[in-house]
């Protein structure tokens, strides 16, 4: 059996990756629940981290997908950013909350982080 890896989570592999290398712990990755899905649940020590990552080839239309973070999907986040909290409680109590956005880029087999937003949106 051969599981092949999307770009999409190539890309969320990637920022998780930079995350870690930068000292931060990665506590979930791919996280699923009802309303939506958390890419990568990251903490730098006193910060809880929800990052959400769009991994885009070149020429595309949305500005390498910040435009998909519309005030909809951004409600869709903060849900699941409150259920990530409900299960994990009160583990996290603590903590501040942010949402980060990492666009990444795909050209001829290769991806990078093109940019990084620390507190991308608030609610």
């Amino acid at each position: 059996l051969i599981l092949m890896t999307s770009l999409g989570e190539k890309g969320e592999n990637l920022v998780a990756n930079y995350l870690s290398e930068k000292g931060w712990q990665i506590l979930a990755q791919r996280w699923n629940c009802r309303w939506s899905d958390l890419d990568v649940v990251a903490s730098d020590r006193s910060n809880l981290i929800f990052v959400e990552v769009k991994t885009r080839s070149a020429g595309n239309w949305d500005e390498d997908g910040l435009l998909s973070i519309t005030p909809k999907k951004q409600g869709k986040l903060w849900q699941a950013a409150r259920a990530f909290l409900g299960e994990h409680q009160p583990q996290f109590d603590h903590f501040n909350c942010r949402f980060d956005v990492a666009l990444v880029s795909h050209r001829t087999n290769s991806l990078c982080l093109k940019t990084y937003l620390e507190n991308a949106f608030t609610l």
